[in-house]
C-alpha cells in the first residue's frame, strides 16, 4: 500500500479534508495531523516538499491558500506523489473552476468522491480527469 492518508489544510493549519487508508483512532489522527501540519507549515518556500515523520514520508504542495499533504510509505516515489497532487488540483479546478478553500468546505462530499474515484485502498487507480469527473457530472445532472 502506497498512500496512507491525504490531507487538505489551510494556511492557519485547519484541516479541511482528511482521507485515511489505514486505521487510526480519532486521537491518533488528531495528534498526527497536528504534528505534520506544524512541521509542514513551518517550512519556507526554498525547502523541498518532502518531510519524513514517524514511519511516513510526507509529500506536500501549496496551491493558493490550501496545502495538500499526502502521507506515503518510505519506498514511495516522491515525484509521482507530487504529480498526483497536481492531478488532484487540476481535476478540482476543472470541476469547481479555480478551486479554493470554500469549494472544499461547501462541497466536501464531491471532494471526497473525487478522491474515491482516484485512490482505492491507498493505490492510485484512475488518472483521467474525464473519467474521474464523469460520475460527479451525472450526479449534478440528476439533482
Amino acid at each position: 500500500m502506497g498512500i496512507r492518508f491525504i490531507l487538505m489544510v489551510n494556511k492557519q493549519g485547519q484541516t479541511r479534508l482528511a482521507q485515511y487508508y489505514e486505521y487510526l483512532t480519532l486521537e491518533e489522527r488528531r495528534a498526527l495531523e497536528g504534528e505534520i501540519v506544524r512541521k509542514c507549515l513551518a517550512r519556507n518556500e526554498q525547502q523541498c516538499s518532502f518531510v519524513e515523520h514517524r514511519n511516513y514520508k510526507i509529500v506536500y504542495r501549496r496551491y493558493a491558500s490550501l496545502f495538500f499533504l499526502v502521507g506515503v510509505d518510505n519506498e514511495e516515489n516522491e515525484l509521482a506523489i507530487l504529480e498526483f497532487i497536481h492531478l488532484l488540483v487540476e481535476t478540482m479546478d476543472r470541476h469547481f473552476g479555480n478551486v479554493c478553500e470554500l469549494d472544499i468546505m461547501f462541497h466536501l462530499e464531491k471532494a471526497h468522491f473525487m478522491l474515491e474515484e482516484m485512490v482505492m485502498n491507498g493505490c492510485i487507480i484512475e488518472t483521467s480527469k474525464a473519467n474521474i469527473l464523469a460520475p460527479i457530472q451525472l450526479m449534478d445532472k440528476a439533482s
